[in-house]
């Protein structure tokens, strides 16, 4: 019978590409164990891409979230910017799913399932701010003596510029569940911060309750006592929760603690120094202690913080830093030098440090600490200018060597007792001259809170004639004139005076400084500077 052409080729390439399939099988097994390795890798990567891609999908979660809940809050407060009473998260009425990358919290955390507020912060006072580039964390507890949160703050604020102000914000922390003692804060940052509070650079935050697990059992660790392992434990918690609620509302996260000096300018510096780096980098550190002056990008915290949670009950916070730098760059094959050298190129230092500890008695209680950081050095505490000749004198009591003088010459601050309502500074020319501008900046970066308060700058015309008109009819200019003679300038607000003399005035023979009711603190007169057309 013959066989149709259309079905011997058929059979010729069966035929044909039999021994080639066996040949392959053969060699296909000789080869598994090298495809396994190579699958197990390309796995490997596939998922550390994942990986990152979901973080920086969860990151745009949250900022999104949280401009809704700006929206939110904004409406509630009907379009005002006067939000300072406590607001709970849940009376916001946002939807109660957990961005996706918050809800690994329940695996190191697991008691959180039971409470569905936990990880959302009782918000004291604040106006929601975000889209800047500087966020600031500042945790704060109650300590058994002394308290320096705001002293800090003081530091913090010293010298800022509205600009510099303007783009950042400094969250609060109060660690605490006793409600008394976290309002008593609140209030004591009102008082002594009433415009910062008011424009948003100020936030006020504490956590729920329910956020922090039983510590009354932990394993203790690293040879350390029940009541350090249990203060460090709710340590990395504290800084945890804050992290997460700062995260998505800035450029970069700057750590800082409620008992540390900061340099003048320090967020100029701090822009300046990220703004250099060449390579990518996990940590910048503006102090080499502790967990003090480390700077973070926004969108590598939700990585940090979930690292923290996994070992919060085993390590302290810088040592798990640390930790999470090793596991990204060394390698357990090489020695411990090059290690340290792959870790620096993630952590970079820099110096001089622009914070320092300035705290005796720790959070944890019982326990003095004296740290401080070398790399910091030494603060100027008065600014120099070169001053026309003048006579100076004060009705102030003058506190040890910090003399009028001193300031008014550049060589030192001046210093002196609280003072009260009546007091004066006066600077009294040797002769009467054309004053273009003023500056007086009272406080100074060890002392930011001994400021001038509710105290004026005044002015003595020269002409004899002029200053009898004014005692008699009042001022002709637009400044309100005293029974003396004297004209009112200029006062000082946050501390400072600083404003130009209208040459209408023509020579002046004095400048002074008034004060109008009793101060709560000391005051000091850290710089003085009357320009002239001649200097």
């Amino acid at each position: 019978m013959r066989l149709r052409l259309g079905q011997v080729l058929p059979a010729l390439c069966l035929g044909a590409a039999f021994p080639l399939l066996w040949y392959a099988l053969w060699q296909g097994s000789r080869g598994n164990d090298l495809d396994m390795y190579e699958q197990h890798l390309l796995g490997l990567q596939q998922r550390l891409l994942y990986a990152d891609m979901e973080n920086k999908k969860r990151s745009h979660e949250l900022s999104s979230a949280l401009d809704e809940i700006k929206h939110i809050v904004a409406r509630r407060m009907n379009t005002t910017k006067n939000h300072t009473g406590e607001l709970k998260w849940k009376e916001l009425n946002l939807p109660r799913k957990l961005p996706l990358h918050l809800t690994n919290i329940y695996y190191y955390l697991p008691h959180l399932r039971e409470y569905e507020d936990a990880i959302f912060p009782n918000v004291i006072f604040g106006q929601q701010r975000t889209g800047v580039s500087l966020v600031m964390g500042i945790p704060t507890v109650k300590r058994e003596k002394q308290n320096y949160l705001i002293a800090t703050l003081h530091s913090l604020l010293y010298q800022l510029s509205e600009q510099q102000k303007e783009d950042c914000v400094m969250i609060i922390f109060v660690a605490e569940v006793d409600a008394e003692y976290v309002k008593s804060v609140a209030e004591s940052v009102k008082t002594s911060f009433p415009r910062e509070v008011q424009s948003g650079v100020l936030e006020l935050i504490s956590p729920p309750a329910s956020y922090y697990p039983d510590l009354s059992r932990l394993e203790k660790t690293l040879g350390d006592s029940e009541e350090r392992v249990r203060w460090r434990t709710k340590q990395n918690l504290d800084y945890s929760f804050l992290m997460l609620y700062a995260q998505p509302k800035g450029t970069f996260y700057l750590q800082l603690e409620d008992d540390i000096m900061a340099k003048p300018d320090f967020i100029g510096s701090i822009k300046s120094f990220a703004a250099q780096q060449s390579q990518d980098w996990m940590v910048l550190e503006f102090s080499q202690l502790g967990f003090i002056g480390k700077l973070f990008k926004s969108e590598d915290l939700p990585l940090i913080v979930e690292f923290f949670l996994m070992f919060h009950k085993d390590k302290p916070i810088d040592w798990l830093i640390d930790h999470l730098l090793w596991v990204k760059m060394c390698n357990p094959e090489k020695d411990a030098a090059h290690c340290e050298q792959e870790k620096s190129k993630l952590r970079v230092r820099a110096r001089p440090s622009l914070f320092q500890h300035m705290g005796t008695f720790s959070s944890l209680p019982g326990k003095i600490q004296n740290l401080k950081d070398k790399d910091f050095g030494k603060m100027l505490l008065h600014k120099a200018h070169n001053n026309p000749p003048a006579k100076v004198d004060t009705s102030l009591k003058i506190y040890q060597q910090y003399t009028l003088e001193k300031v008014y010459k550049g060589q030192d601050c001046f210093w002196a007792l609280a003072p009260v309502a009546g007091d004066y500074i006066r600077f009294t020319f040797l002769n009467p001259l054309e004053v273009e501008k003023y500056l007086f900046r009272s406080g100074n970066v060890e002392h930011p809170g001994d400021k001038l308060f509710n105290t004026t700058v005044e002015v003595l015309p020269a002409d004899k004639t002029l200053r009898k008109e004014l005692i008699h009819n009042g001022s002709k200019f637009n400044y309100p004139a005293t029974k003396d003679g004297y004209l009112k300038i200029g006062v000082f607000e946050n501390g400072t005076a600083e404003g130009s003399i209208s040459q209408a005035i023509g020579r002046i023979e004095a400048i002074r400084l008034s004060v109008s009711s009793d101060s709560p603190a000391w005051a000091i007169l850290s710089e003085v500077l009357i320009k002239t057309s001649e200097n």
